[in-house]
């Protein structure tokens, strides 16, 4: 039983990175797009799309977003490492989780606080692009935040279940 949910939880851990990696494509692939075609009409024919600016800004907003969201899944995030050769493995471990706790703190707190900045976009019905209600372009702020979060969390427990099961082997 505990390994059909470890093969369904590998399957699901798959599909999502899966998805992120074609969202992440996807939203480079289209920014590079606009911003050359962007380019072309204004240099070439003295003209441009009204909007293409401020939609490659939020393009790259949602691009760096996913990214740090893939890059902590990875965990290759900015991490450093000017201490982490002077001491054991298990040492390192253990600040390793200290400070994935602390990762997992400040970016619930950032996740809260964008999400009740969401809410202010909401009441005061700002825009985007024209006419988008601007939530909707910003919605990626709080949601990869409280991800990011989610994921030092498991990162921490994962951590600490290694420890653990090391500390067991060598009884």
């Amino acid at each position: 039983m505990a390994s059909g949910l470890a093969v369904n939880l590998d399957r699901l851990d798959r599909f999502g990175r899966f998805l992120e990696n074609v969202a992440l494509v996807t939203l480079l692939s289209g920014m590079i797009l606009l911003a050359v075609v962007q380019i072309v009409l204004r240099e070439v024919f003295d003209t441009g799309i009204i909007w293409a600016d401020e939609l490659v800004r939020l393009i790259v907003l949602w691009l760096a977003m996913m990214g740090a969201v893939a890059a902590c899944r990875e965990d290759r995030h900015i991490r450093i490492d000017a201490i982490t050769h002077l001491f054991p493995d298990r040492v390192i471990d253990v600040i390793r989780i200290g400070v994935d706790v602390f990762a997992a703190a400040v970016c619930g707190v950032i996740a809260w606080h964008a999400h009740r900045y969401l809410q202010l976009e909401i009441e005061f019905a700002d825009t985007v692009l024209v006419d988008t209600p601007a939530w909707i372009a910003h919605i990626v702020v709080p949601v990869s935040f409280a991800v990011l979060s989610y994921r030092f969390m498991v990162s921490v427990i994962k951590r600490i279940h290694g420890l653990m099961y090391e500390e067991g082997q060598v009884s």
